[in-house]
């Protein structure tokens, strides 16, 4: 419940510095907009290419889930 609610409240403040933004206004603070993994919400370990955190990529990748990963021998 704390996640989504997170998630939530994040996305509509990341839409607001957006709106703004392409209206041509300075957000006074930017860097309280971050990003969350879109599946379970969590902040830190984002990869940004694929929008989700480090945990659910290595899941979703282990499953074969995410096109063109493979997971690496040597």
């Amino acid at each position: 419940m704390a996640r989504t609610a997170l998630k939530n409240k994040q996305q509509s403040q990341l839409q607001a510095f957006l709106r703004a933004k392409a209206a041509g206004q300075k957000s006074k603070f930017p860097t309280r907009v971050y990003n969350r993994c879109q599946l379970c919400g969590r902040r830190h370990g984002y990869m940004r290419f694929f929008g989700i955190c480090r945990i659910c990529f290595r899941e979703l990748a282990s499953n074969g889930d995410v096109p063109g990963v493979t997971k690496s021998s040597w």
